[in-house]
């Protein structure tokens, strides 16, 4: 069941959230709850019917039946995560969905893949400061091994992310991105 806490319509609002904030430790407590569910998956054997049961409890809706997911998979918040059809999420992968992920129908997802929706200040007194924007994953996408897509990035439709890129800006329909950090480097 999704949490119905101030502190969670500020972060999908993108509002900054600070360490002393008086609600942080609603924040802290749906990532333990959330590491309970991300713990049974891991750590027992279950068939992709049963991990599709437990996570569409844990996300809030049905999970359609064509998506599949190999564990261990790693969440952090868990409730902001909206998931198409025909959606194949390989092992090791970490959705950390603050921020809010969704990803459309028909994607790859290899490997060791992280899906980042939040970041942090850059001057040291405000390291601790959460900044969280949403990841769109676009119809047709293939991720590659190892390839990281952080806050706020729109993969778009029939794309490639190259095995070990960083994608910190939007991409374009139908293209090739490799690198770090992440450029085309081909028209498909």
């Amino acid at each position: 069941m999704k949490p119905e806490n101030n502190i969670f319509q500020r972060i999908q609002e993108g509002q900054e959230i600070k360490q002393t904030d008086p609600e942080i430790q609603n924040l802290y407590k749906t990532f333990d709850e959330t590491l309970k569910t991300v713990q049974k998956i891991n750590t027992t054997i279950l068939s992709k019917d049963e991990i599709r049961k437990i996570l569409s409890k844990q996300f809030g809706y049905k999970i359609h039946e064509s998506v599949y997911i190999i564990p261990p998979i790693y969440l952090d918040y868990g409730h902001n995560i909206k998931l198409g059809k025909n959606i194949f999420i390989n092992h090791s992968c970490s959705l950390l969905d603050q921020g809010g992920i969704t990803i459309d129908d028909n994607v790859i997802i290899a490997p060791k893949v992280n899906l980042i929706t939040t970041n942090h200040k850059i001057k040291p007194e405000e390291r601790t400061t959460l900044i969280s924007k949403p990841i769109h994953i676009k119809e047709n996408v293939w991720i590659g091994t190892n390839a990281t897509i952080l806050p706020g990035v729109t993969i778009g439709k029939n794309s490639i992310i190259a095995a070990g890129a960083v994608v910190s800006k939007d991409v374009k329909d139908n293209v090739i991105v490799a690198g770090v950090p992440g450029k085309i480097i081909k028209k498909i």
